[in-house]
Parts: C-alpha cells; sequence; structure tokens
C-alpha cells in the first residue's frame, strides 16, 4: 500500500467558464493538465486577460515534471505565453496542438526557450510517477484528447472537453471503447467537464452545422461571411467543404485566422485547394456571389475584423447590401452586450445576420446531460470530480453522478485552490493553495490587482477632483487660490459655484493662523477629508479627490 497520498489541485477553471489548470502531485512529482485563459468581466476595467494563479507551481518548480494540454482552445492554452518564461517546465501535445500553441507564443514572442513535445492519442508519456495515456475525444476541434493517467494510487480519468458525435468533422469519435474498458479494470478518480450540464439530452453533432452552411452557401444572394475562432478548425474546414461545393473563392481575413489556417494545412489538419484561396485585393473584382470570407470576432473583440467591420473601420472590408454574415460561436459568459452591440450594427449595415438563436450555425463541443451519464456509467469512478465550470455546473455534476449510484461522500464539488487528497480507499478536501486571479493588462502580467480595479471602478462611477495646492516654501503656509480640475463628476461648466466653494473650503481646512503647514502628505490627507464630506452632500457622488501639493 502507498504511503504518499495523490494531491489533485485545481488551478483555475472551477467556478468559473476558462483558464483551465489543475496539478496532480504525489511525493516529489508534479504534472500539470492544461494551462488556459478567461476573458475577463465586466466590472475588469482595463484587463485584457485573466490567467491562473501559479504561485504554488513555482513554489515547487522543482517537482514539476510536465504540462500536457488537451486541445487547442484557448481557454486550455491561452496562458502558456505568460507562464512558461517564468515556470520553464515541458509542455507535451497533440500534433495541432501543439501547433496551435506555436503560433501563440511566437505571436507573443515567447516561443524561443519553449521546451514543446508532440504526442499523438494512443501514446504513453511518463512524468515522474504519472503515466500518462491519452485518449482521442470529439470536440470542435481536431487532436482533443482526454487523459488516462497512472498514479501509485489508481487511475485518474481526466476527461477534458468531450461530447459523443458519431459524425465529427475529423471522422474520429471519442474512444468510449477505451473508458469501458477501463472502467471494468476500476477507475479510482474522474474529473470531468461539467460546462453544459444544465443542457438535458445529447450534444448534437457537428454534421448539422455543415449541412447548415451548405445551405445558406447555395442560398445567399451575395457573399458568405463567416466569423468563428481562429483556432476552431473544424468549423473552418466545414466553411471550406460549403464554399468549394458552391464555386466560390474563399478569402481568410485577420492574422490569427491567417497564421492557423497556414499552420494547419501544412500539418494536414485542414484540406484545402491552393486556387480556392483569395487574396484581399481581389475581393472588389469577384461577383458578390462568388466570394465567401472567414474572419474572427465572435465575442465582440474591438480589435478583430468583425467588429471593425460592423464599425465601418476595416481597411477592406464593408458590409455589402445583401450580405450574409454567419457568427458561428456561443457567447462566452459576460460578453453577452458587447456581442450584441455588434450584431445589431451588422443588421444596421443592412446585412442578413444568422447566429446560434435564429439557425442552426454552431454546436458547442462539450457533452451535455447524457453524454455526461456515458462517460460516468463507463468509467465506474469511486470517487468524482466535475471540473470546467461555474459553481452551479459544478454542483447540478455531482448530482448527475449521485443519480448514477456514486455515493455523495465520494463526489466534491471543489473551487480553485481546494486540495483533495486522494488515497486507494479514501478522498477529502485537505486545504488550500494561492488561486487568486492574474490580470494580464497590456505588458503586465500580474501587477494589475484588486486595489487598481477598485480604483477604475471608483473612477469610472464617480470620476475624478483635482485640487493643486500652492504652498509658499519660506512662509508654509497656502499661496493664492487653490486649481480646481475634474473628469467624468460634473460638467466643468455648470461647476463653477460648487468649485468656488470647494476652494473656499480647502483654504479654510489649511488655514494654521500665521504657523508653517505640515508636511503634504497631511495636507492632502485635509483636503480629501474635507472635500469628500462637502462634495457627497451636495452631489451624493464619491468622485476619487487627487491633491495635488506643490512648493512654491
Amino acid at each position: 500500500m502507498a504511503k504518499e497520498r495523490l494531491k489533485v489541485i485545481p488551478l483555475g477553471g472551477l467556478g468559473e467558464i476558462g483558464k483551465n489548470m489543475t496539478a496532480l502531485e504525489y511525493g516529489d512529482d508534479i504534472m500539470v493538465v492544461d494551462a488556459g485563459l478567461m476573458f475577463p468581466e465586466e466590472e475588469m476595467l482595463g484587463v485584457d486577460l485573466v490567467i491562473p494563479d501559479i504561485t504554488y507551481l513555482l513554489e515547487n518548480q522543482g517537482k514539476i515534471r510536465g504540462i500536457v494540454i488537451t486541445h487547442g482552445h484557448e481557454d486550455h492554452t491561452g496562458a502558456l505565453p505568460y507562464i512558461l518564461p517564468r515556470l520553464k517546465a515541458p509542455v507535451y501535445a497533440t500534433p495541432l496542438t501543439h501547433g496551435l500553441i506555436s503560433v501563440k507564443l511566437k505571436e507573443q514572442k515567447a516561443l524561443h526557450g519553449a521546451k514543446l513535445n508532440v504526442f499523438q492519442s494512443g501514446s504513453e508519456i511518463v512524468l515522474g510517477k504519472f503515466r500518462v495515456n491519452p485518449y482521442h475525444v470529439s470536440h470542435s476541434i481536431p487532436d482533443a484528447v482526454g487523459l488516462v493517467i497512472q498514479t501509485p494510487v489508481g487511475v485518474v480519468v481526466y476527461s477534458g472537453d468531450f461530447k459523443l458525435d458519431y459524425t465529427p468533422v475529423d471522422g474520429k469519435p471519442t474512444d468510449f471503447a477505451k473508458l469501458a474498458r477501463l472502467g471494468a479494470g476500476g477507475v479510482l478518480l474522474l474529473l470531468s467537464d461539467s460546462t453544459y450540464v444544465e443542457e438535458p439530452g445529447y450534444t448534437p453533432s457537428e454534421r448539422i452545422v455543415g449541412e447548415s452552411l451548405d445551405r445558406i452557401m447555395g442560398d445567399a444572394p451575395g457573399r458568405v461571411i463567416v466569423a468563428t475562432f481562429a483556432s476552431l478548425i473544424s468549423r473552418i474546414q466545414q466553411v471550406i467543404d460549403a464554399a468549394e461545393k458552391h464555386g466560390k473563392r474563399l478569402f481568410i481575413v485577420g492574422r490569427s485566422m491567417s497564421d492557423n489556417v497556414q499552420m494547419a494545412r501544412e500539418l494536414g489538419y485542414l484540406r484545402i485547394s491552393p486556387d480556392m484561396l483569395g487574396k484581399i485585393e481581389e475581393l472588389r473584382r469577384l461577383p458578390p456571389d462568388k466570394v465567401a470570407i472567414i474572419l474572427t470576432g465572435t465575442q465582440g473583440e474591438p480589435t478583430s475584423a468583425l467588429v471593425r467591420m460592423a464599425n465601418r473601420d476595416h481597411p477592406h472590408l464593408r458590409v455589402l447590401k445583401g450580405d450574409t454574415i454567419v457568427v458561428s460561436a456561443s457567447p462566452i459568459p459576460g460578453n453577452e452586450a458587447v456581442i450584441s452591440r455588434t450584431l445589431d450594427n451588422l443588421f444596421r449595415e443592412g446585412a442578413q445576420v444568422l447566429y446560434s438563436r435564429v439557425a442552426t450555425v454552431h454546436v458547442h463541443g462539450h457533452g451535455s446531460q447524457e453524454d455526461l451519464k456515458m462517460m460516468m456509467s463507463l468509467v465506474k469512478p469511486r470517487f468524482f470530480v466535475p471540473i470546467h465550470g461555474e459553481y452551479r455546473h459544478l454542483v447540478l455534476h455531482t448530482k448527475l453522478a449521485q443519480s448514477l449510484g456514486i455515493p455523495a461522500s465520494n463526489t466534491f464539488v471543489m473551487e480553485d485552490g481546494d486540495v483533495l487528497e486522494v488515497s486507494s480507499k479514501s478522498a477529502k478536501v485537505v486545504g488550500k493553495v494561492s488561486s487568486n486571479s492574474v490580470y494580464v493588462d497590456g505588458l503586465g502580467v500580474g501587477d494589475i490587482g484588486n486595489v487598481v480595479l477598485r480604483d477604475r471602478r471608483l473612477l469610472s462611477r464617480d470620476g475624478f477632483l483635482i485640487v493643486i495646492i500652492a504652498i509658499d516654501k519660506k512662509l508654509g503656509s497656502i499661496s493664492g487660490r487653490p486649481d480646481i480640475l475634474s473628469r467624468g463628476f460634473v460638467d466643468p461648466s455648470e461647476a463653477d459655484a460648487l468649485y468656488e466653494e470647494c476652494r473656499r473650503l480647502v483654504i479654510k481646512a489649511l488655514d494654521r493662523g500665521g504657523e508653517r503647514l505640515a508636511e503634504s502628505s497631511f495636507v492632502s490627507s485635509k483636503v480629501k477629508d474635507t472635500l469628500g464630506k462637502f462634495v457627497y452632500e451636495q452631489t451624493k457622488r464619491r468622485p476619487m479627490i487627487l491633491p495635488v501639493v506643490m512648493e512654491v
């Protein structure tokens, strides 16, 4: 019997959608599964991306044997450019996933020094005391895998993102036969994707999207413009197939989309005739009904081709009357309002816009309730941990597991940072490690914290008031009248009386009857306190008050 216990430590992806990352630790060995990013929530003002907190991994750098990536979507790979320069761990991925990671690392100038290794489903990766056997799963991207992890205390199955799809675009369904064999031999722990646990039934096949795109290409009176994720290689192939069938020339717009298409073609994951591809300069010379375009922008990203086109800001593309625009993706939680504005703008420009609520132009790549039941029924785990989902998803998934006979005491609703210790006979949550979100803002990684976000929220809500105070260096008293500037507080042209009273109060508060004023920190504190109370009484607003003290 092993003396050590297996530790399972989710560092991202639990209680949220995105930034998926999980560490498994046994003795002196740690393996990591995935390293994803998350789009910022609305209150994260100015933040570009959110990535997992790798403090625990940095503290145990010497134990890390490798990072295994399940597939190429950014919620599983997007943190790598930001963490690899610090973590310096080898990365293992399937060929297409490896290609997508390489493109992203090159784009972020983080490819140099990265240790990238390629594996195939059905192979074995040895990471210290962990033996990892990847198996193929159906998802919305080729080369996706789940992981069978042999540990000294038993077999762990990590589902990755998966669904039942008997007609996938790449022709490779999920390897349920392997899972059934594992279940018959005994599985200690299952960690399973929970993203679409609220959906009853089975997730539809990717095939129905291909059929829809075929009809749209055939019926459209003008150009067909399809927006999708640059990493959604299966969907890109479906667009290629439909365009080729209906004799349309295909144009790839956007750097990330072009780079991924080129890489996938070189690796053999995209099939396209070279003479089908057009250069953007040729667009105007072709009849609209002979044109198909693929671009990015499904999440309303401000710099994406679709959004720039909707805002009449793209250098090469304008919406034309008769255009059919297909938005082939689901909104990421938190992006709904931005996406709605983009759709509205496209409609205003006169396009016919098709999206998931009005047409079958997208199906998600995650298992619904019956898919998830099938996974649990085949694997028959002793212990169960739901992963990848908001808190309600995790709770609902444990209830689904319990309905199939897994005891409630053997299911664990965990959150980021929780530490689950597992032996061959028992499991329990024993503690917590650092798991704060790390914000990426421009070139800064982790230098934006909650204090900065709080200040940004305050500024966005009530604006700011700058009070410029001159102090006579010799006399130590206030010199002249304070200047007051504001932004986002009240209209300066209508605030003369308010600002005049603010000046009077500042002069009164700093009047020491001829004595020298104390240091500038005292002056700042006094001004903030005095004006904060007065401004709130007059306006019921709390602008950020920024005193500027100068010696003259």
